[in-house]
């Protein structure tokens, strides 16, 4: 029998636990998109004398026990159940929006990016024809802004990051892209969309439209074959995002240490918290790099996507110039991953997270049956 005091002390630790992610997570921004800083600094080095110093070592160990013991006495005790089985069933009840919220995603910031003269991201310049760049990534976020022909427009895209990606390979440090444009290449459109209303149009008899064009008539044979991929889709978002974030985490900070602290001292980040700044650069690195560990292997996903989501906004208040745009893909991911759960192939369908403990016996895929 599970005590109150069980109980009380779980949630305590759970949301220490969250707090001591949450609050290293103030300075896990796109370090390069704010800083004119170009030397990252010798990473082994920082690390073996950061991680070396008894101060750092304490309260880098004490958070990740803080962590470990907080998700050990979660499974143990299962607090919240109710609380969290309904919020579950709420963002379910969105699987019918996420093609939309998508769309919304990774529209935006191509459309921002053409306007301001960026190629995908902040810190690369198109490599040739910049007027064609600009008019591409407009025209692109246009067409999955409005839903019109979005399977083509999301594959096109993909084309065109990957195959820029070799001539540019800062791009990396944008990888969301990736799973944003698979996502939407298998998901379409959706609803509210521009593509649903001339394929109604198109299909429906006696139209003129329809005899006008075929194309959207016909796109129903291509839903059924994309259909049975559908149940992937969370499994891409989770994997792409959780290499994006722990990308960031690693070759952002605790690699590229010189420029991670000169963020640190440009924000004067130290006077909102008084430790080491390189304590600031060790807690963002492994905050981002745990937590991209977590996504990707699909371990307690929605509680990590609300850790992300929190990441993000304290990143905003911490740092003000850090470009928003940049981030409304990964922000668009995240909050995809709280409406489809981890997918396939994830941690939590073996543990049981993503499901109350009396339905446990019935976990046999995840939200998408």
């Amino acid at each position: 029998m599970v005590t109150p005091t069980a109980k009380t002390l779980s949630r305590a630790l759970v949301t220490l636990g969250a707090v001591s992610v949450v609050c290293s997570g103030v300075v896990a921004a796109h370090v390069r998109f704010v800083t004119d800083t170009t030397d990252v600094g010798e990473g082994f080095a920082f690390l073996a004398d950061a991680l070396t110093d008894p101060f750092n070592a304490a309260i880098l160990g004490g958070g990740a026990l803080a962590v470990l013991v907080a998700l050990g006495v979660y499974l143990r005790v299962q607090p919240l159940q109710r609380d969290i089985e309904v919020f579950r069933d709420v963002m379910t009840g969105y699987r019918d929006l996420l093609p939309w919220l998508l769309r919304l995603g990774f529209g935006l910031p191509l459309v921002g990016a053409g306007f301001a003269g960026y190629f995908f991201n902040p810190i690369v310049e198109p490599a040739t024809a910049p007027g064609f760049a600009r008019l591409f990534q407009i025209g692109l976020g246009f067409a999955l802004l409005f839903g019109v022909a979005t399977r083509a427009a999301a594959i096109l895209g993909l084309l065109a990051y990957l195959v820029s990606l070799f001539l540019q390979p800062l791009l990396l440090y944008s990888f969301e892209w990736v799973p944003g444009f698979i996502a939407l290449a298998v998901v379409g459109s959706g609803r509210p969309s521009a593509d649903e209303v001339l394929q109604k149009v198109a299909a429906a008899d006696g139209t003129v439209y329809g005899e006008l064009d075929p194309v959207h008539r016909a796109a129903s044979w291509l839903n059924r074959a994309v259909d049975p991929y559908e149940r992937f889709v969370p499994t891409v978002i989770r994997i792409g995002m959780g290499l994006s974030f722990a990308f960031l985490g690693l070759f952002e900070k605790l690699l590229a240490p010189e420029m991670a602290l000169s963020v640190v001292e440009q924000y004067s980040l130290t006077a909102l918290l008084p430790v080491p700044a390189e304590l600031w650069v060790l807690g963002a690195g492994f905050a981002e790099l745990g937590l991209g560990v977590a996504i990707m292997f699909g371990f307690f996903t929605r509680t990590s996507a609300i850790t992300a989501l929190s990441v993000f906004v304290l990143t905003l208040f911490g740092i003000p110039d850090d470009p928003v745009l940049a981030h409304i893909g990964l922000f668009s991911l995240a909050s995809a991953l709280l409406i489809t759960g981890a997918g396939a192939y994830a941690l939590d369908n073996r543990i049981g997270a993503d499901k109350p403990a009396a339905a446990r016996d019935d976990i046999v895929t995840t939200v998408d049956d």
